[in-house]
């Protein structure tokens, strides 16, 4: 009788998931890599998508390309629908079902708006290939929009831009979104000027990068407000809709706002039954496992995991690290012996904010300016998958850099807005 080797299903193929079958390509089981999207995502360089600096498939890249040559794996193009802990079976949405003997679920985070999903889609947030496409689309139809104006309030209005947020993501948008409108749009319209757009960021708390030491934070603020970035700190919005947001008790007309700010653990972390926190997080063991489902484990942005009394971030080296870990502790589960605990090695915060601009902290060693910059490039290039996206990605911004131009302003798709009339209507 022929040996089945175990079947380890694996949902999700971001960093966590990717990392976690890759590390796996020597074992004796069978992978099952089950995703709802046929690609795996560079997520820290999504904004430049947005913002029309890299087309989609310079940071993505199909996940049967990627492990083409790894033999034990399958993908799964497909959505989970349940998970029967009990019975070791995942329920997908077509109605068909995987069993599974070692189940690990990396699927990620999504948006959250703190109690206001009536405001996502005014404002929407960036998490894949379709929300970055649909922001580019916003943003450049904005300036479209204000050149057709007449009604100089309605002009104004599309040629107001708030990022909502003041992490790495929000300062990154604002940062690239006044440089598109001050440089790339440069000589373009007839009716307007594009150096005329107001970017706003707004930040609740008292900084923005408020993980980065206070210091390189009040750096990034000057950069931001010297590239024409209104900066407001300590006041949090109070409302959307589709003709702008309240902020201080005062409306702000406004066509365009991006939301940066808040995020909540992917959906499916509730299917394994299993206590979450705040963020919908699930609560795991040392070693990445599910309390009480030793066959189960969690790893990602969905994993709520302490370490030295703080919870280990939800940024891509931690998905990397967790990943790789979860790979060995499936090892040692099908083995029979005690899984290590994971340990997460903090490899320090990077932002850009915008051309030759950037702030980095590597455990005390802070870095501003041109060298960040460097610094910031160097990393995110060797962080990609292949060479072609390398090539590209290197290409792509050394004409940006020379030329201040963003060669995928490309509108796809029909704008959610309908222009404003003109007499020639």
């Amino acid at each position: 009788m022929s040996h089945v080797p175990p079947h380890v299903v694996i949902v999700g193929g971001g960093f966590a998931g990717l990392w976690a079958t890759r590390a796996l390509a020597r074992d004796a089981v069978r992978i099952t890599l089950v995703d709802r999207r046929n690609h795996h995502l560079f997520q820290p360089l999504l904004y430049q998508v947005a913002t029309a600096g890299l087309s989609a498939p310079d940071i993505a890249a199909p996940l049967r390309h990627i492990l083409r040559r790894q033999r034990n794996v399958e993908v799964r193009l497909g959505e989970v629908a349940s998970i029967d802990t009990g019975g070791r079976r995942l329920g997908l949405e077509d109605g068909t079902a995987l069993d599974y003997d070692m189940l690990v679920v990396a699927t990620g985070a999504t948006h959250a708006y703190f109690g206001h999903d009536e405001w996502a889609p005014h404002a929407p947030g960036l998490k894949s290939l379709d929300d970055a496409l649909g922001i580019r689309r916003r943003v450049l139809m904005a300036f479209e929009h204000a050149e057709a104006a007449d009604d100089p309030a309605e002009r104004a209005a599309w040629l107001e831009f708030a990022v909502v947020g003041g992490g790495p993501t929000g300062v990154e948008l604002a940062g690239t979104l006044a440089e598109i409108a001050r440089h790339t749009l440069k000589n373009e319209f007839r009716h307007i000027d594009p150096a005329q757009a107001r970017i706003r960021l707004v930040e609740a708390g008292p900084r923005v990068l408020s993980t980065f030491p206070e210091r390189l934070s009040e750096d990034a603020r000057r950069k931001l407000e010297k590239l024409g970035v209104d900066v407001v700190t300590g006041h949090a919005v109070e409302a959307i809709d589709a003709e702008g947001y309240v902020l201080g008790g005062t409306r702000v007309p406004a066509r365009t706002v991006l939301w940066a700010a808040g995020v909540a653990a992917s959906p499916l972390g509730a299917l394994l039954g299993v206590p979450l926190d705040r963020a919908g997080r699930v609560h795991v063991g040392p070693d990445l496992g599910v309390p009480g489902q030793p066959e189960v484990f969690v790893a990602g942005d969905l994993a709520h995991v302490e370490q030295d009394g703080r919870p280990v971030p939800g940024v891509a080296p931690a998905a990397k690290q967790m990943g790789a870990h979860v790979a060995r502790a499936v090892r040692a589960r099908l083995a029979g012996a005690t899984p290590p605990a994971f340990r997460y090695r903090d490899m320090g915060n990077l932002a850009t904010i915008g051309r030759m601009a950037a702030v980095v902290d590597l455990h005390g060693l802070h870095l501003r300016g041109l060298p960040a910059w460097w610094f910031w490039l160097w990393v995110h290039v060797l962080f990609l998958i292949g060479f072609r996206s390398r090539l590209v990605v290197l290409i792509n911004w050394a004409w940006s850099y020379w030329s201040y131009q963003r060669h995928a302003r490309i509108i796809f798709g029909r704008s959610t807005r309908a222009a404003p009339r003109t007499p020639t209507d």
